[in-house]
């Protein structure tokens, strides 16, 4: 059963005036992902295919994760009502892709399946932590507060199967550090930029990662403080099986602060390429053939 329920929030107290522009490209980009939630239960459960306990409990997580998009777009159409979140969602859907139907693990294992999705709910409890730190419009406020306490709740979820996993399959520290540091590089993939394409480009411009990434990253960082990566540090330790506090996390909370503000700097300074129509990336000569 959800923890809550869309028409339970104050959407009488929405405040146009306590809007900030900024923060609603990434609201709608975040309510295509969350929406999406669908298609990671379809892949877990074949990942799990005789595990029913776990299937069940993935299931409930995509419902909880397909609500946070539907409470996001809404926000995001009362911000911005020219915009259309079935339609881009629609968009999204069809230009990106998961594959639902894996062998196994993308991650080699269950264990490592599970610390992969440790890291993203470290990832998303942090970060609408962050969002509902900054804003001043109550409804988004509220709705980012339910959605970070839920990540926060997934986050304990994924990682008590993981135990349950890891005392069988017996994966090494060094092999979990490796899951969860390639898990977190994956926030750069297509997946978060495509969904800014899919959300805040108009339909003939062609979409480019690394244009759509950096908009997506610049506008993130920018709300992250530093107690919110030294929470998501000690999660990390937690789910690799490192303590959570001490010196080491601290030190690494540290080292990671200092690269965000350093990544953040550099793509504040970067100049923005403007986006491409299909006109503008027509080649000069036909390809070659067999390219």
């Amino acid at each position: 059963m959800k923890h809550w329920q869309i028409d339970q929030l104050a959407w009488d107290r929405f405040d146009p005036a306590r809007v900030d522009p900024a923060v609603v490209p990434l609201v709608k980009a975040a309510a295509l992902v969350e929406r999406n939630g669908g298609d990671y239960a379809t892949y877990l459960n074949r990942v799990f295919h005789d595990d029913p306990d776990f299937q069940g409990a993935a299931d409930r997580w995509a419902g909880e994760e397909v609500q946070h998009g539907e409470a996001l777009g809404r926000w995001a159409t009362l911000a911005d009502p020219s915009w259309d979140f079935p339609a881009a969602f629609a968009r999204f859907k069809a230009g990106y892709q998961i594959p639902l139907d894996p062998p196994a693990s993308v991650r080699g294992s269950r264990t490592g399946e599970l610390i992969a999705r440790c890291m993203v709910e470290t990832g998303t409890s942090s970060y609408y932590t962050a969002l509902a730190e900054s804003t001043e419009e109550p409804v988004l406020r509220q709705i980012c507060q339910q959605v970070a306490a839920d990540e926060f709740r997934h986050f304990k979820l994924f990682y008590d199967h993981m135990r349950r996993y890891l005392g069988r399959e017996q994966i090494g520290l060094l092999r979990r550090l490796r899951i969860a540091a390639g898990r977190i590089g994956e926030s750069e993939d297509d997946e978060l930029a495509y969904a800014w394409h899919a959300a805040n480009e108009a339909p003939d411009v062609v979409y480019a990662r690394e244009r759509c990434s950096s908009a997506y990253m610049a506008g993130a960082m920018s709300y992250y403080r530093f107690r919110h990566v030294q929470r998501g540090m000690g999660m990390i330790f937690k789910a690799v099986g490192l303590p959570p506090r001490g010196r080491l996390s601290e030190l690494t909370a540290h080292g990671a602060w200092h690269l965000l503000r350093r990544r953040l700097r550099r793509l504040v300074r970067a100049p923005r390429a403007a986006p491409a129509t299909p006109a503008m990336l027509q080649p000069l000569y036909p390809p070659a053939p067999g390219r």
